[in-house]
C-alpha cells in the first residue's frame, strides 16, 4: 500500500520567545516491510537542521530557531510503501515460554524486558492484571497470551483523547478506564515485561479505516506494541484497534516508552504562554487531493508560571518544555 502522510505541529506563543531548540521523530523508517520513498520537512521560521540515528536505530532531527519569534511550525511531509506482514501461525508450542528465558534472548533485548518510564508496575497495575485474571494467559502460549492480551485492554478501555495528557503516568488511564493509544501502548507493555515478554513501543501512524472498527484519532499520530518471540521475532500489535500491526500501519520510531520516541520534543527560552495545534493526514498516495480539515487545538502545551532551576547546558531558567501527545 502507498500511503502519504502529512504531519503539522505548531506552537503558537502569547509573546516572542527568544530562542526554540527541538528534536524531531518523524521520519517513517525503512524495514523490509516497509519502504520510504520520499520525506520532507518545511521549518517555518526557517532553521537549519541536522540528524542523527539514537540509539534504537531512529533517525532524529534537530535544530535551533535561534531570533525571536511567535510561532513556530512543523511539516512533515512522507510517502511510504507498506507490505502485509506474513501471516502468524494460528499457535506456538509452550517451549516457547522457555525459549523466552533463554540468556541469549534476554541479554538481546535487555531494554525492552525491564520496567522503565510509563511502562511499570505500580499498584493499579497489578490491581487490574488481578481484576482481569491476566496471569492466568501464562498458561496458553505466548502468541495467543499477547493476543488475549490486546483483545481484553480493547475490551476495558474506552478511546478518550481528554481523559489523559502527554505525561500522564498509566494510573490515570487505570483509574478511569479511558485513554489514548499511548496509554493503551504502555500498559500492554508493562504486561509483557512482567511475563517476560520483550516489548517495545512504536511510535508512528495509521490509516484510519472506520469501517473495520479503527477507534483512534484519524488526525493524530498512533502508537502500538511490538513483542518479540523467538520463533516469530517481532510482531506488531494495535491494543487501541485489537488488531495486529499490517499495512495500514507506518512505523516512525522504536523505544522503550514514549519518553525516547515523542514526535517532537523542545525546549524555548522566554517567559511566555504556548498553545499547540497538532494535525495529520494519512491517504493513500495520488487519491483525489481534497485538503483534510486536518489543523486542531490540542491542549496547552506544558507551561511554567514558576521557573525552574536551570540545567548546566541549557537554554537558561526560563527554559519551558513542550511536546505532543500520541
Amino acid at each position: 500500500m502507498l500511503l502519504e502522510v502529512r504531519h503539522l505541529t505548531r506552537y503558537h506563543y502569547a509573546s516572542n520567545v527568544r530562542e526554540s531548540v527541538m528534536e524531531l521523530w518523524m521520519q517513517p523508517q525503512k524495514s523490509g516491510r516497509q519502504r520510504l520513498v520520499s520525506f520532507d520537512l518545511e521549518l517555518d521560521p526557517p532553521a537549519q537542521l541536522f540528524s542523527y540515528a539514537d540509539a534504537f536505530g531512529n533517525a532524529v532531527y534537530h535544530f535551533d530557531v535561534p531570533q525571536p519569534h511567535d510561532q513556530l511550525s512543523i511539516i512533515a511531509s512522507a510517502t511510504v510503501e507498506t507490505q502485509t506482514p506474513d501471516p502468524l501461525p494460528d499457535a506456538l508450542d509452550m517451549g516457547e515460554w522457555d525459549r523466552l528465558r533463554s540468556e541469549q534472548v534476554r541479554g538481546e533485548n535487555f531494554d525492552f524486558l525491564r520496567h522503565h518510564g510509563f511502562c511499570i508496575e505500580t499498584e493499579a497495575l497489578l490491581h487490574f492484571i488481578t481484576e482481569m485474571d491476566l496471569d492466568r494467559l501464562r498458561a496458553i502460549d505466548p502468541l495467543n497470551a499477547v493476543r488475549q492480551l490486546s483483545e481484553t485492554l480493547y475490551q476495558a478501555f474506552a478511546y478518550d483523547p481528554q481523559a489523559t495528557d502527554a505525561d500522564s503516568p498509566i494510573d490515570i488511564a487505570l483509574a478511569s478506564r479511558r485513554g489514548v493509544c499511548q496509554d493503551f501502548a504502555h500498559i500492554m507493555i508493562a504486561i509483557c515485561r512482567r511475563w517476560g515478554i520483550p516489548a517495545r513501543y512504536v511510535s508512528g501512524y495509521l490509516f484510519t479505516d472506520r469501517e473495520s472498527g479503527d477507534r483512534s484519532d484519524p488526525e493524530a499520530t498512533h502508537a502500538w506494541v511490538e513483542v518479540f518471540l523467538p520463533s516469530t521475532r517481532w510482531i506488531g500489535i494495535d491494543p487501541t484497534n485489537n488488531v495486529l500491526a499490517g499495512e495500514r500501519h507506518i512505523a516512525a520510531a522504536i523505544g522503550r516508552d514514549y519518553g525516547d520516541v515523542p514526535p517532537s520534543r523542545g525546549v524555548y527560552k522566554g517567559d511566555s504562554e504556548s498553545q499547540l495545534a497538532v494535525g495529520v493526514s494519512v491517504r493513500r498516495a495520488r487519491s483525489a487531493q481534497v485538503e483534510p480539515e486536518f489543523i486542531r487545538l490540542a491542549k496547552p502545551s506544558f507551561s511554567l508560571n514558576g521557573r525552574r532551576r536551570p540545567v548546566p547546558g541549557s537554554l537558561g531558567y526560563d527554559q519551558q518544555q513542550q511536546q505532543q501527545q500520541q
